[in-house]
């Protein structure tokens, strides 16, 4: 397929394994199905955060689970499809097995990139911006070497466990259903993309996080950009080298899948 045809993939926040391995596998098989779909057009796919719910990697040691998504992204990088992968608040801990093993490349922070010719800024978007000093320091704790070293101490058992019910519980009752748009002067990324661009020339801002799917027109032809998710919206990013639109997955591919779990467990 001519380089004019391929596309460029981004997905966030499929927080797979919520609220366990069980229940969530069907939004695998979504997701998986997904990049099948994308395979034949795909230039690059960038995973922009949160893509697993929980994530630690020991020095020997991946947590259980995530099979089939492991394989369609090691699937993708050897027919030569860059696969990028942002760490998010909920996978921080994500160290060299998706890149040694999956071939993977991993990003742990915003990242800079021009991509058929415009130029993007792609990240996350925890604690960018005017976000609340108090998550600034507790996302510096979690990304220490220490605390690293001592949760590594913990035997895997009760280390995966604790981790699903830290991910859980910090949640509150609300889970992950998004919070509504808050407002451009509230929203941090928004007023980070805004102070980016009094500094320099961004044609795309990129984000995951909010769980919300959001496209508006910023000065100077910029582009801010949310991604929607995996667990309500079932949304995704594709862009052609001359726009960018927000899509979302057929309601009828989200129902196969639930209910081929459900007779699976008959």
């Amino acid at each position: 397929m001519p380089n004019s045809q391929k596309k460029i993939y981004f997905a966030s926040d499929a927080h797979l394994g919520y609220p366990n391995l069980h229940e969530a596998r069907w939004r695998e098989d979504v997701f998986v199905a997904w990049l099948d779909s994308i395979k034949s057009d795909a230039a690059e796919l960038y995973l922009v955060g949160d893509i697993f719910d929980f994530w630690f990697e020991y020095k020997s040691v991946v947590p259980k689970g995530f099979v089939r998504l492991l394989g369609k992204l090691a699937e993708f990088v050897d027919s030569g499809i860059p696969v990028h992968f942002f760490t998010g608040n909920h996978d921080v801990w994500a160290f060299s097995y998706l890149h040694d093993e999956i071939g993977c490349t991993l990003h742990f922070g915003p990242v800079e990139a021009e991509l058929m010719g415009k130029r993007f800024l792609i990240a996350h978007g925890d604690g960018l911006g005017p976000d609340t000093w108090s998550y600034k320091l507790l996302k510096r704790l979690f990304t220490s070497k220490f605390l690293q070293f001592m949760f590594a101490c913990l035997h895997p058992n009760w280390a995966m466990w604790f981790g699903h019910k830290w991910s859980n519980h910090s949640r509150g009752r609300k889970g992950l259903a998004p919070f509504p748009y808050k407002g451009d002067d509230q929203e941090y990324t928004y007023v980070y993309s805004m102070q980016v661009l009094e500094q320099k020339s961004i044609d795309y801002f990129v984000y995951g996080h909010r769980h919300l799917m959001i496209q508006k027109n910023l000065p100077n032809k910029s582009n801010y950009i949310v991604l929607g998710d995996w667990v309500y919206n079932f949304s995704y990013g594709v862009f052609d080298g001359q726009t960018f639109e927000l899509k979302t997955i057929q309601n009828e591919m989200i129902e196969k899948y639930k209910a081929k779990q459900k007779t699976e467990l008959l």
